[in-house]
C-alpha cells in the first residue's frame, strides 16, 4: 500500500513539474497595454467596434491595428485614458445616442393583421411585411432591447421602444437588429427630433397613424434651416439643431419632439437631463 501511495504521489510530482515547465515554455507574453486597456472597457463585449468583444479590441489597440477611439461606447474620457496608455493623443469624438424614429405605438398607430408569431421583429417583417400598418413603423417586438448589452432601451405597454439617453453607448447593437431601419443615431446634445419613419404621402399616413409626419412643411417653413423634407419625411438638419425647437409647438401631427421635455408617451424612464457628454464608465 505505501509503495503504491508513494508511486502514485511521485506521478503526481513529475506531472506538475512537467506542466509547470510547459507553462514556462510556451506562455505566450502579453502586452502590459493591452491588459491597461481591457481595464478601461466596459466588458460589455458587444462587438460594435468590428472585433468580437472588448479583449479582441484592447489586443488590437495594442499592436496598432485600432485606434484608441474606436470603441463607440466608449466616452471622449475613456479614448483619451487609452490613447495615454498608448502614448498617443486621441482626438475628441462627438458623442452620439440611438433614437427610435417613431411614437406609433398600438393606440396610435393601425396594424394590418394580428400577428401570432415569435415575439421578434425579424420574424414579424417577414410575414407580409410586418403587422403594422405603416411600412416604417416600429413593430414594438422588443428584438432592439434584447440585443441591448448596456440594458438601454425599453418597451412600453403599448408597445413603442424608448431608448433611455442616459444608458446609450452608442453601441449600435439595436441598429443592426431592427429590420425597419427605424433606430438612428443622433447627436447626444440634439434634443429635438422627428419621431417617425414613414415615407408615405400625407394621405396614406393619416390613416395608419396619428402621430406620423405628413410633410406639411410646416417645420421648414417655421426654422428653414433646421429641418428638411426628403421624399415626405421631415427631417433635424443636425447641424442647426440649436435652432430647432421653435417648430415643436407649430407640428400639427406632433411627431416632432424634444426630448429634454420628456420621453414619448408611455415611457416609465425618468425625465432626460440630455448630457453633453456621458459620464464616465
Amino acid at each position: 500500500m505505501l509503495e503504491a501511495v508513494l508511486s502514485l504521489g511521485g506521478i503526481g510530482l513529475l506531472a506538475a513539474a512537467a506542466l509547470g515547465f510547459a507553462a514556462k515554455k510556451f506562455a505566450v507574453e502579453v502586452d502590459p497595454r493591452e491588459a491597461a486597456i481591457l481595464e478601461l472597457l466596459s466588458g460589455a463585449n458587444c462587438g460594435a467596434c468590428g472585433y468580437p468583444g472588448c479583449g479582441a479590441f484592447a489586443k488590437a489597440v495594442a499592436t496598432g491595428a485600432a485606434a484608441p477611439n474606436e470603441c463607440p461606447a466608449a466616452d471622449s474620457e475613456t479614448s483619451e485614458q487609452i490613447g495615454h496608455v498608448m502614448g498617443v493623443e486621441v482626438e475628441a469624438t462627438e458623442p452620439h445616442v440611438a433614437v427610435v424614429l417613431c411614437q406609433g405605438d398600438n393606440r396610435k398607430a393601425k396594424t394590418k393583421y394580428r400577428y401570432l408569431g415569435l415575439h421578434d421583429c425579424n420574424a414579424a417583417q417577414k410575414v407580409a411585411d410586418g403587422p403594422k400598418s405603416c411600412p416604417g413603423g416600429c413593430l414594438g417586438l422588443g428584438t432592439c432591447a434584447r440585443v441591448c448589452p448596456f440594458d438601454a432601451i425599453e418597451m412600453t405597454p403599448d408597445g413603442l421602444a424608448v431608448i433611455s439617453r442616459e444608458k446609450c453607448t452608442g453601441c449600435r447593437q439595436c441598429i443592426a437588429a431592427c429590420p425597419r431601419q427605424v433606430i438612428a443615431m443622433t447627436p447626444l446634445d440634439a434634443t429635438v427630433h422627428v419621431l417617425c419613419n414613414s415615407r408615405d404621402k400625407a394621405a396614406a399616413v393619416r390613416k395608419y397613424c396619428q402621430v406620423g409626419c405628413i410633410g406639411c412643411h410646416i417645420c421648414v417653413k417655421t426654422v428653414p434651416e433646421a429641418y428638411v423634407i426628403e421624399k415626405f419625411l421631415a427631417r433635424v438638419n443636425y447641424e442647426k439643431r440649436d435652432q430647432a425647437a421653435p417648430a415643436v409647438e407649430k407640428c400639427p401631427t406632433k411627431c416632432i419632439r424634444d426630448f429634454a421635455e420628456g420621453y414619448p408617451e408611455g415611457s416609465a424612464l425618468a425625465p432626460p437631463t440630455v448630457p453633453l457628454r456621458r459620464p464616465a464608465a
